[in-house]
This record gives C-alpha cells, sequence and structure tokens, in this order.
C-alpha cells in the first residue's frame, strides 16, 4: 500500500489487486479515493465527520485523506499506520502528526484522545472478534469520558455474488465469521503478507462492542452494504 500511494503521490498511474484465499481476484477503487478531498467522499462519510470532536486518532491513515482533512478543519489529529512509504507520503501532504505504529501495536497514554477514526472500511483492521474486543478495550484505556469511535464496515450479507455467498459458508463451517476473509494486496512485485479483514453485519458490531466499553450512537447508511458505525464510550 505505501508503495502504491507513493507512486500515485508522484503522478504515476498505479492500481492495486485485491487476492483472497480462495483464489478470488478484484481491484479496488484505486489510489484516487485514498487521496479524495472530502467534497468527494460517499456521503456517509461526509455525514460522520459532524461527530468528529477534541483530539483525534486516525488508525491506517493511509495517504492521509481524513486526517488532513480535519487538520485543516482545526483538530489536534494524528494518523498511524503500518507502512513506512504511507508515512511518508501523509508527511509530504502536510499531516503534522504521522507516526508509523501498527494497529496492534498501540501505545499512547490514558485519556488521550476524544474521537477514533476507523474509515475506508477500516473497521476491518480487528480482524476477528477476539482481537477486536482486545483492541477495543485498549481504545477505551486511551481515550476520554466521553469518546467515539467512527467505524466504517461493509454488511458481508449484502451480496448476490455467488463466490461471496460460497466464501461466507466455507467460513461459517469452519468457525470463523462470515465476513471474516483472509486476503492480500498486490500491487506491481509488491504483496503483502496474508492477512485477516473483518466485514460485520450491524447485528454483529453490536455483539462484538459488548462487554467493550462501547455501544452503537447510530449507524449511518450509504444506500448499499457499506455503513457508518458512531460508536459512544459507555463505562
Amino acid at each position: 500500500m505505501g508503495h502504491l500511494d507513493w507512486d500515485y503521490y508522484h503522478k504515476k498511474e498505479a492500481q492495486e489487486v485485491i487476492e483472497r484465499d480462495d483464489g478470488y481476484i478484484d481491484v479496488s477503487e484505486g489510489p484516487e479515493s485514498y487521496f479524495a478531498e472530502c467534497r468527494n467522499w460517499p456521503a456517509c462519510e461526509g455525514r460522520a465527520m459532524r461527530y468528529v470532536r477534541g483530539r483525534i486518532l486516525d488508525i491506517g491513515c493511509g495517504a492521509g485523506r481524513a486526517a488532513l482533512h480535519l487538520q485543516r478543519k482545526g483538530f489536534d489529529v494524528t494518523g498511524i499506520d503500518n507502512s513506512p512509504l504511507a508515512v511518508r507520503v501523509c508527511k509530504l501532504r502536510g499531516l503534522r502528526q504521522a507516526r508509523l505504529m501498527p494497529f496492534e501495536r498501540l501505545a499512547f497514554p490514558r485519556k488521550l484522545f476524544d474521537t477514533i477514526i476507523l474509515l475506508g472500511n477500516n473497521f476491518g483492521l480487528f480482524a476477528n472478534r477476539r482481537r477486536a474486543q482486545r483492541l477495543l478495550r485498549r481504545l477505551h484505556a486511551m481515550t476520554s469520558p466521553y469518546a467515539r469511535i467512527i467505524a466504517e464496515s461493509l454488511e458481508p450479507q449484502k451480496t448476490d455474488n455467488p463466490f461471496h455467498l460460497a466464501y461466507h459458508r466455507r467460513n461459517l463451517a469452519r468457525g470463523r465469521m462470515a465476513g471474516q476473509v483472509r486476503i492480500r494486496v498486490r500491487y506491481e512485485g509488491y504483496a503483502t503478507p496474508w492477512f485477516d479483514y473483518l466485514f460485520v453485519s450491524k447485528t454483529e458490531m453490536r455483539k462484538i462492542l459488548q462487554g467493550t466499553g462501547w455501544s452503537v450512537e447510530r449507524f449511518l447508511d450509504s444506500g448499499g452494504p457499506v455503513y457508518i458505525g458512531i460508536l459512544r464510550k459507555t463505562g
């Protein structure tokens, strides 16, 4: 992803390929969406910005589209990503606080942030139910008493693609969540390691939040399978 962002930032045409462990291959919307200005975001993402407040942590910030938008609005924003090149691109684009930090190694002082951003389907970075609950508790510790998480996901059941439906059935038969996909991202000669990425229904999101100190304040719909959960701190 960092190589993709780096090349696109330097005006090179670039496109990533998503490969699933059953052999299914797809392409993303392209790096244009990672650099898009707010006026060109999906409508539900634009609406979600109304719920941002205080000091912000953008997890999986990529090329910095959300972090830079909020920084221009006057917010104190920190972006983290596990790609060194993505962090470099963020800094070149003007993000003042961009740090190389994998999600699973989050390390910040207690009660530091007021809003956590997980846009671009980045609720998927939780990977699975157990890891999601562990990391949600960690986010609970590093946020203020009235904090929010703005989390984007995709309802896996809202598809008529027979390959996706068959994959969901195989996942359930293996004891995994239906939308727990194992993928890698490829660009030119580069490829990530295989990793789990989690898509959840609204009901599944509510269940994952149980016991973590977070609950759903409201959902913002897109008119399709993508939605955003506005999560509030409850404990």
